[in-house]
């Protein structure tokens, strides 16, 4: 009867340290946010993703009454700013946007990395699906990319095409392209969007597969030149523009996208609150006619939607990287 009285009290409060975790927990989803929250971009302050991003941190600033402030981290084909995102405090202030390359090509391209997709985050939402597109530098004298083959093969190593990074998706566009025409391109990897767009604008470089959002303004000002999309069909945004399959290169199928994530052991609770807050928002038609006027479409997906297409694309660009021999080369 002793042991038993001695033991009572301890399991009381126990029981009573759970109920108030149980509380605190719940209170933590009613309440978030209560100050400014973070999101990490992986790339340069101007870029397709950073404008994606900048769109949903002003919806959510207008709703909450918070600042929702964007960290532009960019640099080593985004290890840099994932690593950031996967070390932060899971607790529902700092989430990353994260990308193709980033997530799912690079567990392939590098030998090790600062972090694990499947282990160090967990998916709250995609957020757009990106049209890809063919862009040179007007200089170049060809109308189609039928005449773009023909003066690669005149001039066979000279003309370059830039990439975010090694191993990025805008090089394995370039990787796509140069083994199905047969003909070697010169690959120049820079440090992210903004300074391969700006090589390309200066006639550096001659071309770029590259997401669409960043590239639209100086598209419509004359400055770059959009020979084709990438998707399987036309993009709603560039009616005009043949797909790479209707100008007979039908291996170059590139579609980009976007997803907000935060650190595993984020509560629950909170990435619900923030996937339904996101999504709420993306779907507006105001946002939807943002996005699409740039060539990106909202998506607002579950988490665990999102965590299987995380999944689904690692097992087709891990195939694609194989083949490309870019494997784990670094």
């Amino acid at each position: 009867m002793r042991e038993r009285r001695a033991v009572a009290p301890s399991l009381i409060a126990v029981l009573m340290l759970a109920g108030v975790a149980v509380v605190a927990n719940a209170q933590t989803a009613r309440d978030y946010p209560s100050r400014p929250v973070r999101i990490i971009v992986p790339q340069a302050a101007g870029s397709g993703v950073d404008l994606t991003a900048r769109i949903v941190a002003q919806k959510l600033t207008d709703a909450w009454g918070h600042q929702v402030i964007v960290e532009n981290r960019p640099g080593a084909n985004g290890i840099i700013g994932l690593e950031a995102g996967a070390k932060a405090k899971p607790d529902g202030y700092t989430i990353t946007l994260g990308v193709p390359s980033s997530l799912t090509m690079n567990p392939y391209v590098y030998k090790t990395l600062p972090y694990d997709t499947l282990r160090d985050f967990a998916p709250i939402t995609q957020t757009a699906t990106n049209t890809f597109g063919l862009v040179i530098n007007p200089s170049l004298p060809v109308k189609n990319v039928r005449e773009l083959v023909a003066l690669a093969r005149a001039r066979p190593g000279e003309l370059s095409y830039g990439s975010f990074g090694i191993g990025n998706q805008t090089h394995l566009g370039g990787e796509l392209f140069s083994s199905q025409i047969g003909i070697r391109l010169l690959h120049v990897p820079y440090k992210g969007e903004t300074p391969a767009v700006i090589d390309l604008l200066s006639g550096q470089t001659a071309m770029i597969f590259t997401p669409m959002q960043g590239v639209v303004p100086h598209i419509k000002a004359g400055k770059l030149k959009l020979l084709a999309t990438c998707g399987v069909t036309r993009a709603r945004a560039f009616p005009t523009a043949p797909t790479m399959t209707e100008a007979g290169f039908k291996t170059v199928v590139i579609t980009g996208w976007t997803g907000l994530l935060a650190p595993t052991g984020t509560p629950q609770d909170i990435i619900d609150k923030l996937q339904k807050e996101i999504a709420a928002r993306l779907l507006v038609p105001e946002t939807r006619e943002s996005l699409s006027s740039q060539g990106a479409d909202p998506v607002a997906s579950t988490p665990d939607q999102f965590a299987a297409f995380i999944r689904s694309e690692m097992t087709k660009w891990s195939a694609v990287i194989k083949q490309a021999g870019l494997a784990a080369s670094q």
